[in-house]
């Protein structure tokens, strides 16, 4: 990493910092003789009182940031359009720090009700219905993309079997109502104890697109993901409503084979500062998070790191971090085969995606996103759900079919574990501003055969590195604990089902046995009664050797660190 490179993003971070609040509402139409195209204050008279807004994206990937502040100052300036229902995977807010996101529309009255699968970045939204000033529904991604979709056919439901013992499961649950508690229920059980999740239908889509041509035909060739955008277009067509449809540059007919078609869109709206994925337009667009790449994958690996280094996305990590990203990545090789299916998420995973790609062993994979990116390596940070150098770009719901057709590895996080193996990530504690949401979380752990959770072993625990030891100087508050505060995934239904769970920790990792959480891998230096079992709230077992087996050294120090996939 070059100090030009590093100079060089910082420089676009804050060039994007010092521009990201300028917007022009009444921007040129590009083309004249083409009733579609319009400015973003004409498209947003478009949107009626009470609309059902659907979204596409994730994370910062595809907001149409023009089309948001239009539809806020609309209101502002004429009290329309009120009472509406915004719809959408979730993770596209700015945690109320960013503007130009989703919680442009957080607004007491302009926005009735807000369903999405991820919370935590809504912070806008969450003091509303903290407020008892809008309705607040959380869901899970891969059902709402599933939903989604099945409208575009006329259908408002998916019948699965995702979410048994978890917070999202009526029966041991709350279900999706978040505000009010005994709010619209979206997910139901059937006479054969399935789940069916619904939505309200969609008659208003709204998303952002790299292109269209004259016609209006919209293109997403150099789109970093395409997510729900199909979907909600055909949705809202279906359902006698719109599609608004923000683009970032006017291209030839023809541009690609794959679009979709100028008769499901309603309105074109022409902005260039229209964002491929945060910091970063379409008009420069960054080859690297498409398919068509000609960027090394170190490159865009490095500038994607760099970026959020510099917006402060990725927390800084240590050398006991790159301890345990080692263990974990030991775990995962002696228990994955190649060709497996994987999903890695957001975090502490990442390290575990670097080691892979670092070793060469992320060639003998197949990775894949929630989002849609199918190859390459899941991107860090504020572009989650995007991926480097991908193979190819599918819509969220072809992503997820393919997950529930076969997922072989979800690599993820937690916020907390407990005694049955039970985690939590979806909610930090009381209060609706310490809501996190699932994402596509619990999708996942339904879908994959193996489950790795990485995970720091405490909150603020002292945990250091002395040479080839590793030294626990204050285990903190442990993360594993007796009981979690809310069950996104329940150990024992994943047992039930023969699933392999491991967790991995600073201090070693455990697997998840019928006997209980069991300690199968200790940190060389670390004391497994002193260490571990005297200060820890969860019931741990030992082995039935007897003891955990004790780490390599070659994992505390990285010196010889190697590993291979099953055959």
């Amino acid at each position: 990493m070059n100090l030009i490179t590093k100079l060089s993003m910082f420089a676009h971070v804050m060039r994007w910092r010092l521009n990201w609040e300028k917007y022009d509402l009444h921007y040129p139409v590009p083309v004249k003789d083409n009733p579609k195209f319009m400015t973003p204050w004409d498209a947003a008279q478009l949107i009626p009182d009470g609309a059902v807004i659907g979204t596409s994206g994730m994370g910062g990937n595809q907001r149409p940031a023009i089309l948001y502040w239009a539809v806020r100052d609309r209101f502002k300036a004429e009290g329309h359009p009120r009472d509406i229902t915004l719809i959408g995977v979730g993770g596209q807010g700015g945690r109320g720090r960013v503007p130009g996101t989703a919680e442009e529309l957080a607004i007491e009255g302009l926005l009735k009700c807000m369903i999405t699968g991820h919370t935590e970045t809504f912070k806008g939204q969450l003091r509303l219905a903290d407020e008892g000033k809008m309705e607040l529904q959380c869901s899970l991604i891969g059902m709402i993309t599933l939903v989604l979709r099945e409208q575009m056919e006329g259908r408002n439901y998916y019948i699965c079997d995702t979410g048994a013992g978890t917070f999202v499961d009526p029966r041991t649950g709350r279900g999706t109502p978040l505000y009010p508690p005994d709010g619209q229920q979206y997910v139901e059980i059937t006479e054969d104890g399935r789940f069916k999740y619904s939505l309200p239908f969609v008659d208003t889509a709204l998303f952002n697109a790299p292109a269209a041509d004259p016609k209006g035909n919209i293109y997403f060739k150099e789109a970093a993901v395409i997510g729900d955008s199909y979907s909600i277009a055909k949705a809202a067509k279906r359902n006698g409503g719109r599609t608004i449809v923000n683009v970032g540059r006017i291209v030839e007919e023809g541009h690609d084979e794959e679009y979709l078609p100028a008769e499901y869109v309603d309105a074109v709206v022409y902005w260039p500062e229209t964002e491929q994925t945060a910091t970063i337009k379409y008009r420069k667009y960054w080859d690297c998070f498409t398919p068509h790449s000609k960027t090394s994958t170190d490159v865009g690996l490095t500038k994607a790191r760099l970026i959020n280094q510099t917006l402060g996305i990725m927390s800084k990590r240590t050398p006991i971090d790159d301890v345990m990203a080692r263990l974990a990545t030991k775990v995962f090789a002696d228990h994955a085969s190649k060709g497996d299916v994987v999903d890695i998420g957001i975090g502490l995973p990442e390290e575990v995606a670097r080691l892979l790609y670092e070793s060469g062993v992320l060639k003998d994979l197949n990775m894949l996103t929630e989002a849609g990116a199918l190859g390459g390596v899941a991107a860090p940070g504020v572009f989650f759900g995007a991926a480097v150098n991908p193979d190819k770009i599918v819509p969220s719901s072809k992503a997820f079919e393919r997950m529930y057709e076969r997922l072989d590895w979800a690599i993820l996080g937690l916020l907390e574990a407990d005694s049955e193996g039970n985690v939590n990530v979806s909610n930090r504690g009381e209060g609706l501003m310490n809501h996190v949401g699932p994402g596509g979380f619990i999708d996942l752990i339904t879908c994959a055969k193996n489950i790795l959770f990485v995970s720091p072993w405490g909150v603020r625990a002292k945990i250091e590195v002395q040479g080839d030891k590793v030294k626990v100087l204050d285990p903190g508050k442990p993360k594993f604990g007796k009981d979690v505060f809310e069950i996104t995934f329940n150990g024992p239904e994943a047992l039930k089902h023969g699933k392999n769970v491991f967790y991995v920790c600073h201090i070693g990792a455990f697997r998840l046995t019928e006997r209980g959480m069991e300690l199968m891998y200790v940190m060389p230096g670390v004391d497994p009664q002193k260490d571990i079992i005297d200060p820890c709230p969860m019931d741990i077992i030992m082995p039935e050797s007897g003891a955990p087996e004790v780490v390599g050294s070659d994992v505390v120090t990285g010196e010889g660190f190697k590993f291979e996939l099953q055959g």
